[in-house]
């Protein structure tokens, strides 16, 4: 991690491990070739209290739904990392009404509970409070 300074304010810039799920590598294939019933995988929830994630994880361990950290649809957009359009990019900027301590992070395919988890990151806790705002950009390549 570093930090970057935009605007005259430091900002933290945190990046981690892209885990994808089983059910993640399931779903991506099941949305390539049009089987199954996945829904885009659009939605960035987070997170508090887990240390480690697995390719088993369904869900966060302990998703975040008040307080302004709850799940919600992400812009997604098409980046270039290799090979043009290879990157789909995801980001939600989530203002918090209470504090939090995130550790996690995922993309799921449904906007309110329930879904699919395609991918799960954890991370030391970045430590929210009230009127404070956070920027999620998830990447995954193909």
């Amino acid at each position: 991690s570093f930090r970057n300074s935009v605007l005259g304010h430091d900002t933290p810039v945190l990046r981690t491990h892209n885990l994808i799920t089983n059910v993640g590598h399931a779903a991506a294939n099941g949305r390539m070739s049009n089987q199954g019933s996945y829904s885009a995988f659009v939605n960035i929830a987070i997170g508090t209290g887990v240390t480690a994630a697995a390719v088993t994880d369904t869900a966060l361990q302990t998703e975040i739904t008040t307080g302004g950290g709850a799940r919600g649809a992400a812009t997604a957009t098409q980046v270039t990392t290799s090979v043009t359009n290879d990157t789909t990019q995801l980001v939600k900027t989530f203002t918090f009404t209470a504090t939090f301590a995130v550790t996690e992070e995922g993309i799921l395919d449904q906007a309110v509970s329930a879904g699919n988890l395609l991918a799960h990151q954890v991370f030391g806790a970045i430590n929210v409070n009230n009127g404070d705002s956070l920027q999620v950009t998830h990447k995954y390549q193909s």
